[in-house]
C-alpha cells in the first residue's frame, strides 16, 4: 500500500512545503500533495507556491502568531533555496 510519505516523496516539495499549501488551501495533505505536484510542473507554479507561503506568513502575523510566521519563513527560505525559479519576477 502506498503511504502518505510515499506520495509526498513523489512531489518536488518537502513535507513542510506541502503542509503550507494544505494550510493555505484548506486541504488534506494528500490533496495538497497532488496540487503541489501539479503546480510545480506548471508555468509560474513555483511562483504561486511562493505567493501562497508568503500569504500564510502574512496571515499568521495578522493573527499575532509570530511563532508560526517564523516557522513558515523557514519553509519559504528552504523552498526558495531548492527552487530559485520561484522568486517573484523570474521567468
Amino acid at each position: 500500500m502506498i503511504s502518505m510519505d510515499d506520495i509526498m516523496d513523489m512531489t518536488d516539495l518537502g513535507h513542510d512545503e506541502i503542509a503550507a499549501i494544505a494550510e493555505h488551501e484548506g486541504l488534506p495533505d494528500l490533496n495538497a500533495a497532488a496540487l503541489a505536484d501539479y503546480m510545480m510542473h506548471h508555468h509560474k507554479g513555483p511562483q504561486t507556491v511562493n505567493r501562497m507561503i508568503c500569504e500564510d506568513i502574512r496571515a499568521a502575523l495578522h493573527r499575532h502568531d509570530a511563532k508560526h510566521a517564523r516557522e513558515l519563513f523557514v519553509v519559504l527560505q528552504h523552498f526558495i533555496a531548492q527552487h530559485p525559479e520561484a522568486i517573484r519576477g523570474s521567468d
